[in-house]
């Protein structure tokens, strides 16, 4: 009899010891479950960490307002309108990568237009905003519609070019591997008068990243 409870003892304390077993497995199932669930947050872009030696957000910030402050230092001649008009006709991508430069050279003009050093053409609505005055003339009042003829022309232009320059570490033994990848962001302004580039400012940014050779 007594080694008949001792087994009941030892049957119910294996099932004692299973269930925890089940529970503490289900526990860690459910916790590997969650670290690997799709989450969506919002970020101060900002403040955002760099994830890649690539082109990323943060240089579009970066270089955008750097780049606007170095410009703003530059003293331009006050036109008869009063500040300096000047017509953005982009930045050259110059890099083997597809970089949107236009967000680039919209990011500088915004931040030249919020600092209050410059007046701004945009040269992109030129046939739109020609073809509203066109329908103005034709169906519009004396009243209402606009003057023709009393746009006011830029002074400079803002032009400029971006080049990526990629260098790897070489074959010689080692257990990781190393790339630098460097920016350079060039912006000219130019006197439409009398040719002359009047401001050159350039930015330059170099990242390294590096992996092992084994792993992922």
């Amino acid at each position: 009899m007594k080694n008949d409870n001792t087994m009941l003892k030892g049957e119910g304390n294996m099932k004692k010891l299973a269930t925890i077993a089940v529970i503490v497995l289900t526990s860690i199932l459910m916790s590997g479950c969650a670290a690997f669930r799709y989450s969506v947050g919002e970020k101060d872009p900002g403040q955002a960490g760099t994830l890649t030696d690539t082109y990323d957000q943060k240089d579009l910030l970066n270089w955008g307002n750097q780049m606007a402050n170095a410009l703003s230092t530059s003293q331009l001649p006050v036109q008869t309108a009063g500040k300096p008009i000047l017509v953005a006709l982009g930045i050259e991508n110059r890099t083997m990568s597809h970089i949107d430069t236009r967000a680039i050279s919209d990011t500088i003009t915004s931040a030249l237009l919020n600092n209050g050093k410059v007046q701004l053409v945009n040269a992109d609505v030129r046939d739109r905003l020609l073809k509203e005055q066109g329908y103005q003339m034709q169906n519009c009042t004396a009243e209402t519609r606009v003057n023709i003829g009393r746009q006011l022309g830029a002074r400079y232009m803002l032009t400029g070019s971006l080049v990526e320059i990629t260098s790897e570490s070489g074959k010689e033994v080692r257990v990781s591997k190393k790339r630098d990848v460097y920016y350079q962001l060039s912006v000219n302004i130019t006197d439409l008068e009398t040719g002359l580039v009047s401001v050159n400012k350039q930015i330059d940014r170099l990242r390294r990243s590096s992996s092992p050779i084994i792993g992922w």
